[in-house]
């Protein structure tokens, strides 16, 4: 939980770039178990649903 917690930070953080957020949501899904994943995927469209839905899309069909 730790570690969700930690990727959800910086994906604040770096959300004003779309390419540093696609590199961070990426190590993030490698990092993270299954059902972190989950929490983080609902998290991320809820959030960022509106912004950032392309890129949402590509690394979750991935996960």
């Amino acid at each position: 939980m730790k570690m969700l917690n930690y990727f959800k930070t910086i994906l604040s953080r770096v959300s004003f770039d779309a390419r540093l957020f696609e590199k961070e949501l990426r190590k993030a899904i490698k990092m993270l178990i299954a059902e972190e994943l989950q929490e983080l995927r609902s998290w991320c469209y809820a959030n960022y649903g509106n912004q950032y839905r392309t890129i949402l899309n590509r690394c979750f069909v991935m996960a």
